[in-house]
């Protein structure tokens, strides 16, 4: 006749066994728990016994009505406890027989490590860009931090993905990964026509390991002119930076003017000295 839902899978069953070590005693332990005598098949030396008359269980006692010897074969088939190998039909599983942690909906997808996550994003998912929003003086022959006056471009551009974190000029990573990292400072009126003019002006990406010291990432120079009064220079550098722990690896920002003070130049709503970050990829 026909059958109403899915087809029942085909099983294969086998018994549960145990076989004892005899001796001259009627008490016998059982690997599991059973409520009665009913339901297990007690042999000896091949002799299936008659349950009650022969023997008795309960629990996991085994008591026989007479004694066994040392030399007798005994072993019992409990068959109260059947082990099958079921291979489910096509389409008879669903969501809510899967034990995968995690939200199961439309949007995510079961991973290899039994959890459902969100497949990962085409393209760019991280992508910030700060400006400094005032100028700023700058002294002679000093490697200066800029620490002050960093602001989000929310101008013409926000962010993509939760964005930088800024705190006194050090930049930390919203996620692990691997950035690229462009930074150009604008500079002018240092120095005068003359010898005393600025040697050269230089731009540096630090990074940090440890939350603690920094290292150069990138540098640039752009040589000064002794010719002219009043310069206005821009200088770029840029660098990759893979950040595999984003409490630890953080960078900040260096201007340096050989020889003479300057303004490190910033404005509102114009990016003049700024930095971008660009999430490339997993680190």
């Amino acid at each position: 006749m026909p059958f109403i839902g899915n087809q029942p899978a085909l099983s294969y069953t086998s018994f549960a066994k145990q076989d004892f070590t005899t001796s001259a005693t009627t008490s016998y332990v059982l690997s599991q728990p059973v409520t009665n005598e009913n339901e297990i098949a007690l042999f000896i030396n091949f002799v299936r016994q008659e349950p009650t008359t022969a023997y008795t269980a309960s629990g996991t006692s085994l008591t026989l009505t007479s004694a066994t010897s040392a030399s007798d074969d005994m072993y019992v088939i409990f068959l109260g406890k059947a082990v099958q190998t079921v291979n489910p039909p096509a389409g008879s599983v669903g969501i809510s027989q899967l034990s995968a942690t995690g939200t199961k909906d439309s949007t995510t997808f079961l991973r290899g490590d039994n959890t459902f996550g969100i497949p990962p994003l085409g393209g760019i998912t991280e992508a910030d860009f700060f400006r400094t929003n005032a100028s700023q003086s700058i002294s002679a022959s000093t490697q200066t931090v800029i620490s002050g006056n960093w602001e989000r471009d929310d101008f013409y551009f926000d962010k993509i993905g939760t964005g930088m974190t800024e705190s006194s000029g050090i930049f930390t990573f919203p996620s692990t990964g691997l950035y690229l990292i462009h930074y150009q400072a604008y500079v002018y009126g240092f120095g005068a026509s003359g010898s005393d003019s600025a040697q050269f002006i230089q731009t540096k990406i630090q990074g940090t390991i440890n939350n603690s010291s920094y290292v150069d990432l990138s540098s640039a120079d752009t040589p000064g002119d002794a010719n002219t009064g009043v310069r206005y220079i821009t200088n770029n550098t840029q660098a990759m930076f893979d950040v595999t722990d984003t409490s630890q690896r953080k960078v900040r920002f260096i201007i340096y003017i050989e020889g003479q003070s300057g303004t490190l130049y910033g404005h509102t709503t114009t990016s003049n000295t700024f930095a971008s970050f660009i999430r490339l990829g997993d680190t």
